[in-house]
């Protein structure tokens, strides 16, 4: 463990120290909030995963906490420390205390027996260095009102629900749906706590930034069955010409195409509005394929969620493979050594187009030689080995190798999640 300061120790917070904790949050991200607010929004911080770098006069210098999630990769689940809550206070940062809380985070987490970490970054540059992969995007869309989608048989025959979101309500519809529309979608966590639920509906006025109440969209099957929904609220402008409302989509999600479409097609045509912002989609997302004039969409990609191989036989024989797969990798890793060395990665039969494999140390010559962030960048199947090779981050040994592991590592369907935890 790398040395804090003199008088410097990292200790757990209990909820007891619920205001010093959140005190170093809002410092570190220069944000208020009011009593109001904060009894309309559960705090969603784990208290056995919270911890803290305390300084010698017993306040806290910095912050973190995780989530225990189940993180869905290719084909399979894994255990996933979800890492949140990061913060230092301004007066003392430059003293090693994020080196010390990322060490912590992985020793605890190993502890528990979680192979993969993964979090949001607040900046690009940060957690590169600890070893963590951006191993995922998502894309933002601005849409004129009136935005025309292909047609989708199916669709016509569903109904559209709108109403102002409803906690007693809405909170087990979203989750439900939320769920099926990500089955199978790699990096698509769920939120497994009631907390965690609640959170991504609550509305406190602070928040609406002048938009109306946050409305909810529910499109339904003839017998009332819930097939997609969106969070959006609307917020009024006029000018001279007429309205021109914007909608603002917090999130959205749909079980299949059709209920995608009939969904897009309502958000997209309510009245007095111009525009819609989208919220974070997939960027394979069924909206990008349904619209007739791609060409209007004002897209923003950006990075969503990144991954940390903690453990990394139990990370890589844990997931599935796309194609069948015999290589050694040679893999870096200064902060977590029992990662770096040899191994053969090996798939087995393949059932439905989805190998398990096997890995072990070998002394064999050397096919791929990466760094851990660059694995746990391809460990979701979003990332091209073959484009970190081209990229100068990965060194082919073998000629062919990245690309049969590019092969393996790859899925058909784009890594995502759709909420920032």
């Amino acid at each position: 463990m790398s040395p804090l300061p003199d008088g410097y120790r990292v200790v757990e917070v209990p909820e007891a120290r619920k205001q010093e904790f959140l005190e170093v949050d809002r410092l570190a991200f220069a944000f208020d909030s009011t009593p109001e607010t904060d009894a309309l929004v559960p705090l969603t911080l784990p208290w056995d995963r919270t911890m803290a770098v305390e300084r010698p006069d017993g306040t806290f210098a910095s912050v973190h906490a995780s989530f225990p999630f189940r993180l869905p990769v290719p084909g399979a689940t894994v255990d996933c420390s979800g890492l949140t809550w990061v913060g230092a206070r301004p007066d003392q940062r430059r003293r090693g205390l994020l080196r010390s809380m990322i060490e912590t985070h992985f020793a605890r987490s190993l502890g528990r027996g979680e192979p993969v970490s993964a979090l949001y970054a607040a900046e690009h540059g940060i957690y590169g260095r600890f070893g963590y992969g951006s191993a995922s995007d998502n894309v933002r869309v601005s849409l004129g009102r009136g935005a025309a989608l292909r047609p989708v048989p199916g669709s016509d025959e569903l109904s559209v629900r709108f109403a102002t979101v409803d906690r007693d309500v809405h909170t087990t519809l979203v989750d439900g749906l939320h769920r099926a529309a990500g089955q199978d979608r790699p990096g698509w966590i769920t939120r497994d706590t009631e907390v965690l639920r609640i959170r991504a509906i609550v509305d406190p006025p602070a928040w609406r930034n002048g938009g109306e109440p946050l409305r909810i969209a529910t499109v339904h099957t003839a017998d009332g069955e819930p097939r997609a929904y969106a969070l959006l609220r609307r917020k009024e402008k006029w000018e001279a010409a007429g309205p021109r409302y914007t909608v603002d989509v917090r999130e959205a999600a749909a079980v299949d195409a059709a209920a995608a479409h009939r969904l897009w097609s309502f958000v997209l045509d309510l009245d007095l509005t111009a525009s819609v912002e989208g919220p974070m989609l997939p960027v394979d997302d069924a909206l990008l394929h349904l619209l007739v004039d791609a060409r209007a969409v004002v897209p923003k990609v950006t990075d969503n969620v990144w991954v940390r191989i903690l453990d990394l036989p139990a990370a890589l024989t844990g997931r599935r493979y796309a194609a069948p797969v015999d290589v050694v990798l040679d893999v870096t890793d200064t902060l977590l050594p029992a990662n770096s060395g040899r191994w053969l990665l090996r798939t087995g039969d393949g059932a439905d187009g989805a190998w398990s494999a096997t890995v072990e140390r070998t002394e064999d010559d050397v096919d791929l030689a990466l760094d851990v962030r660059e694995l746990g960048a391809a460990y979701l199947g979003g990332r091209s080995v073959e484009a970190l090779r081209r990229a100068g981050l990965v060194t082919e040994h073998r000629p062919g190798a990245a690309l049969a592991a590019g092969a393996a590592f790859g899925w058909p369907v784009a890594p995502v999640c759709s909420w920032v935890f």
